[in-house]
């Protein structure tokens, strides 16, 4: 692994903090230091806090990310960095994004949502057979669960037991990350993908009006990296990784981005336990969980 930057942004302005230089409780400046680091796993992709046992759920690939073989699992972990339970679901394809809401863990796999109710480990699949590459998951105010597909350009949307497109619009640009807040959706896009996973030009942060289904930059669209992890950082601003580069960045609403970490290749989609002060990032490719305090 390359030797980890630590970056102190001391001059960022309000267009990155979103505050006054003078409000004390927004100060304009971002600590990161190593907490822990976990390995063992298989092809880490997603890792989300359910706060009511204040553990984290971390989704494992474990073999090529589109294929239907069953050997995708959950493994349980807590916050200090012990590992509970490695296998504690398993029986899945290629899982990768992640969301808890009320009592249930949401789960991408390929082509359906796998609902799993956290009390009892039953499982309830949602299928959508037209869906290409089904990613990361986020979960709006009303309980509607949205899931992106990265390689259809579109959202699926389950609403009860209804689950099917919700949108698909070419501005998407491969959309990966999501996260639901204040009647919009924010999208990491990956970039518009020529061949494989390469990007002429790498992607950005995204909006999406909940009710409007219309999608903008956030910002003025100038690129930012091929963005998987989107996560609010409390401030106004967004924690966001970038897969292929292997970086943590801090986005301000702005569009202005922030190198935080450099790390190796594969830095998928983190958790941000605010409470914690706590940055979790699965190392897809190295197999890994790394976790650093945020000052």
């Amino acid at each position: 692994m390359r030797m980890t930057r630590w970056v102190s942004v001391l001059g960022l302005l309000a267009a990155l903090t979103g505050c006054d230089e003078a409000d004390g409780e927004r100060a304009a400046r971002v600590e990161l230091a190593p907490a822990w680091e976990l390995t063992g796993f298989k092809q880490p992709e997603s890792v989300v806090l359910e706060p009511g046992e204040g553990v984290l759920y971390v989704s494992n690939v474990d073999g090529p990310a589109g294929e239907k073989d069953g050997r995708g699992f959950i493994s349980k972990v807590s916050l200090d960095g012990r590992l509970i339970e490695r296998v504690w679901l398993d029986g899945l394809n290629a899982p990768k994004g992640l969301a808890v809401a009320s009592g249930k863990l949401y789960v991408s796999d390929i082509d359906a949502l796998v609902e799993v109710d956290l009390a009892d480990k039953s499982t309830t699949r949602y299928e959508a057979p037209q869906a290409r590459f089904l990613n990361d998951v986020t979960v709006d105010a009303a309980g509607n669960v949205y899931v992106s597909d990265m390689m259809d350009d579109a959202i699926y949307r389950l609403t009860g037991d209804s689950f099917g497109l919700w949108l698909r619009d070419e501005a998407l640009e491969a959309p990966n990350g999501l996260l639901a807040e204040d009647g919009r959706i924010v999208v990491g896009s990956w970039g518009v993908i020529t061949e494989g996973f390469a990007t002429e030009a790498p992607g950005h942060l995204k909006t999406v009006s909940i009710a409007e289904r219309s999608v903008a930059s956030l910002g003025d669209g100038t690129p930012v990296g091929n963005l998987d992890g989107v996560e609010a950082d409390g401030r106004g601003n967004y924690f966001v990784t970038d897969w292929m580069a292997g970086a943590l960045l801090q986005v301000a609403p702005s569009g202005e981005a922030v190198l935080l970490l450099d790390l190796d290749q594969g830095s998928a989609d983190h958790e941000y336990v605010a409470g914690e002060g706590l940055i979790v990032i699965p190392m897809m490719n190295d197999g890994k969980l790394v976790a650093y305090r945020v000052n």
